[in-house]
């Protein structure tokens, strides 16, 4: 057997595993959806949350991803803590017209400019963290989208016995009719998502995503606050195993919340998922490397593209898109999502195999406008100066 035979045989196999991988996974994702969720009693007491949003300038949607956490049905007190590094951020004006629009919630805003780490949004947190009111602190991004019953199901789980933090897949929702936001939508629905459904299911994951980290304020004081985190690029990660130290669970609930995607060039998706790489590659190696099965139309493709390998191959090729497309119906019926553009899956798998392939040739990532290089640890180092501290100014 000659060497191009060799390969070609290689990426079929990989492929054949992969398909497997898929159907596997698609009906994992159908016994998660049906897990009985967390609840409280209707008469029971609802406990204090905080809320923390940390922002950085303004985005598609911003106004309408924040609302979404202002309209939740909670019978509980509960505050909105929102957070910039710049007198001068655009994102201001956005929580003004919120506190305007609800006059009756606590929206409290913190500008300062300290930093006190590579991190730029953990120092955001770590300034933010003295407005903290409440019992319950529920961190969550920016581009999340929820549900009015978003708060009240997070509290349920984070209320069952062993639960120490609380943290919630997410799904994509393109933020306009650009092709590039459709596949940074497809690439979170059929790729992040399955992953992550499979990864728990086999105790091979322990995740923890910005979309929602739910814990206690005595938690976050036992961890040692977001201090720990100033340095660490998943710093979503690390609270999640700093959380579990303490002795509890994190959990998963059954439902998703909404990622805005926001991508209008090739260029801007091309860098936030390779940072999304990166940062998954430092976490777990071994893991990211294994991933590679995952990649099963693109693997297929490339070896029924090796002069000489015949019929068989180009079946396989069809047999891993078929099985992509199930997967991805599959995770649209669980958890009621919208149906994606099915013609876009071929594209969205040659573009992650191509990201994912270079996610390994450095460490090197921007974020926010920021460029850093990540060591073996996962710690960022920025690569250029950050820029002077213009003061605090708490409103």
């Amino acid at each position: 057997m000659d060497l191009t035979t060799w390969i070609s045989s290689l990426c079929l196999l990989l492929a054949l595993a992969g398909c497997v991988y898929g159907l596997s996974t698609a009906w994992l994702v159908g016994r998660f959806a049906r897990r009985v969720p967390a609840s409280l009693a209707p008469d029971a007491p609802r406990p204090s949350v905080t809320l923390l949003k940390p922002l950085c300038g303004t985005e598609p949607n911003l106004y309408e991803n924040l609302e979404t956490f202002c309209r939740q049905i909670y019978a509980g007190p509960v505050q909105i803590v929102f957070g910039v590094q710049n007198a001068a951020d655009p994102a201001i004006a956005v929580v003004r017209r919120l506190a305007e629009a609800y006059p009756a919630l606590r929206l409290d805003l913190v500008v300062d400019a300290r930093q006190h780490g590579a991190n730029r949004k953990v120092s955001n947190l770590i300034n933010m963290s003295a407005t903290i009111a409440h019992d319950i602190v529920v961190l969550a991004d920016s581009d999340m989208v929820v549900q009015p019953d978003y708060l009240e199901r997070v509290v349920a789980e984070l209320s069952v016995e062993g639960v120490s933090g609380v943290t919630c897949l997410y799904h994509g929702v393109p933020a306009n009719k650009s092709i590039f936001a459709h596949l940074s939508a497809l690439a979170i629905d059929v790729q992040f998502l399955p992953n992550v459904v499979m990864g728990t299911a086999l105790g091979l994951a322990r995740p923890c995503f910005g979309s929602t980290i739910a814990f206690t304020s005595a938690s976050l004081k036992a961890i040692g606050g977001f201090e720990r985190f100033r340095d660490d690029l998943a710093d979503d990660y690390a609270i999640g195993e700093a959380l579990r130290e303490t002795g509890g669970t994190v959990s998963i609930p059954v439902f998703t919340v909404g990622h805005t995607c926001v991508d209008t060039d090739i260029t801007g998706l091309w860098r936030h998922e390779l940072r999304w790489n990166r940062t998954i590659r430092n976490v777990d190696p071994g893991g990211y490397a294994g991933s590679i099965v995952t990649h099963a139309f693109p693997l297929a493709l490339i070896g029924a593209l090796i002069p000489g390998a015949g019929e068989i191959a180009l079946a396989v090729a069809a047999l891993a898109l078929a099985c992509r497309i199930v997967l991805c119906v599959r995770i649209e019926r669980a958890f009621g999502l919208a149906s994606h553009p099915y013609w876009l899956l071929p594209i969205r798998d040659i573009l992650s195999f191509m990201n994912f392939s270079w996610s390994f040739v450095s460490g090197a990532v921007t974020w926010k406008g920021h460029d850093y290089r990540v060591v073996a640890d996962g710690t960022l180092i920025p690569e250029r100066s950050l820029g002077p501290d213009a003061g605090a100014t708490p409103l």
